[in-house]
C-alpha cells in the first residue's frame, strides 16, 4: 500500500548540507500498524511527512496504492492527501473553536451537505468516545481528550492511512495506553493502515505489528515486532528493547546488590531469552532433574507480541562446571539464547554466548 523507494531528503543550512533522510526504502501493507522508532534527530518526522508529501524528497519514489504521487498535479495530490489523516504530538486544535467546530473544519471542503456533516461528526465523536464533549472547548479537555478530538478530525474524510507523529509523547502513561487501545480498535474496525513514529519502544511493543529502527537518517533494521524483540541485530535496537523490557534497570539493581554482585564458585549469572512455545516449557525444572543445576531467578519478563510469547530471565545457575556446560547445551537444543553476564572467574565476565552455547575457551 505504501512504498518508499530509495528516498532521501537533504537541506541546505548556511554552507552545510543536512541529510535528514538517506536512501530509505520501506514497504507498508494495507492494515499494518507500522512503527518507526528513533531518537530525536534521527529523521523520523521528515520521513513520515514524505508519505503525504508535506515534505518532498530530494530523490526517490513515494508510491501509494501503486501510484507514484510525486508525478501528480496539485488537484490529484489533494485528492490523494484526503485519503491520509494525520495526528500530532501537540494536537494542533483551534483553541477558539468547540470540539464540534474543530472536526467540522476538516469537512469544510468535503462537498457533503450540512446535515450529513453533522451526522458524520456525531458518529466520529461516538467512535472516539467523546459524544458528551461536542460543545466543549480545547482548554476544557484533558490531553487524552484533545488527542481523541485530533483523531476524530483526522478521520473526518474517511482516510485509508493514518499518520501519527509522536502522537502519545505529550500524554501520561495511563492516557497513552487508552489512546493506543483506541488506535488498535480503529485499525480493526476501519481496516485503517497506521504509520506511527515515536522514540518510545514501549509504544511500538503495545501497538505495532511491524517496526523499523531509524538512526542518523537511515533505517538500520526493520522486521516484524516479534523478530525485532526476539532477535535484534543492531546495538541501537538492542538498547531500545532492553529499555522497554526493563532488563537494563534490573541488571543495574543486581550489580548494586552486594550478595548478587559477588558470585561463589560454580555460579553463573545469565540472561535467558526465548520466544514462542519455549515460554511454556518447564526448562528450568529440566536443568535440575537432568543436570543437577539449580536456578535462582532474579528477574523475569514475558511479553505477548502478536499473540506470540517472548520471554527474558536473569538468573543464577549453580552446579558443577561440567554439568553447567551440559545444561547450556541443552538450552541450545531448545532454541534459548543464553548471555553469560558474570561468572566466578573474572576473565569471562560479560562474555556473549552463542544461541544456547558456552563459547568458553
Amino acid at each position: 500500500m505504501i512504498e518508499l523507494n530509495n528516498v532521501s531528503v537533504a537541506f541546505r543550512q548556511k554552507k552545510e548540507t543536512i541529510h535528514a533522510v538517506k536512501n530509505v526504502s520501506l514497504q507498508i501493507s494495507r492494515g499494518d500498524i507500522f512503527g518507526i522508532v528513533g531518537y530525536s534527530g534521527a529523521g523520523k518526522s521528515t520521513l513520515i511527512r514524505l508519505i503525504n508529501l508535506l515534505q518532498r524528497p530530494s530523490r526517490g519514489e513515494v508510491i501509494i496504492q501503486g501510484k507514484n504521487i510525486l508525478t501528480l498535479n496539485k488537484k490529484s495530490l489533494r485528492a490523494e492527501r484526503k485519503k491520509m489523516g494525520m495526528i500530532f504530538q501537540h494536537f494542533n486544535l483551534m483553541e477558539q473553536r468547540t470540539v464540534y467546530e474543530n472536526i467540522h473544519f476538516a469537512l469544510k471542503y468535503s462537498g457533503i451537505k450540512k446535515e450529513q456533516r453533522a451526522e458524520k461528526i456525531t458518529s466520529l465523536l461516538e467512535l472516539v468516545g467523546l459524544s458528551d464533549k461536542k460543545n466543549a472547548y480545547p482548554n476544557q479537555l484533558s490531553g487524552g481528550q484533545k488527542q481523541r478530538v485530533a483523531i476524530a478530525r483526522a478521520l473526518a474524510n474517511d482516510p485509508e492511512i493514518l499518520l501519527c507523529d509522536e502522537a502519545t509523547s505529550a500524554l501520561d502513561p495511563k492516557t497513552t495506553t487508552q489512546i493506543l487501545k483506541l488506535l488498535r480498535e480503529l485499525n480493526q474496525k476501519l481496516n485503517l493502515t497506521i504509520v506511527l513514529i515515536t522514540h518510545e519502544m514501549q509504544v511500538v511493543k503495545e501497538l505495532c505489528n511491524r517496526v523499523a529502527i531509524m538512526e542518523a537518517g537511515e533505517i538500520i533494521e526493520q522486521e516484524s515486532i516479534v523478530s525485532i524483540f526476539s532477535q535484534p541485530k543492531k546495538n541501537l535496537t538492542k538498547d531500545f528493547i532492553r529499555t522497554a523490557t526493563h532488563i537494563d534497570q534490573a541488571l543495574e539493581n543486581i550489580w548494586q546488590h552486594p550478595t548478587l554482585a559477588h558470585l561463589t564458585d560454580n555460579e553463573l549469572l545469565v540472561e535467558l531469552s526465548y520466544v514462542g512455545e519455549q515460554t511454556s516449557e518447564p526448562l528450568l525444572t529440566a536443568l535440575y532433574s537432568r543436570y543437577q543445576v539449580t536456578t535462582n531467578i532474579l528477574y523475569g519478563n514475558i511479553e505477548i507480541l502478536q499473540q506470540t510469547p517472548v520471554g527474558s530471565l536473569i538468573a543464577i545457575l549453580s552446579g558443577e562446571t561440567l554439568q553447567q556446560e551440559k545444561a547450556l547445551l541443552f538450552l541450545k537444543t531448545q532454541n534459548v539464547t543464553v548471555t553469560l553476564l558474570k561468572q566466578h572467574a573474572p576473565k569471562n565476565e560479560g562474555q556473549k554466548l552463542t544461541k544456547g552455547g558456552t563459547n568458553n575457551e
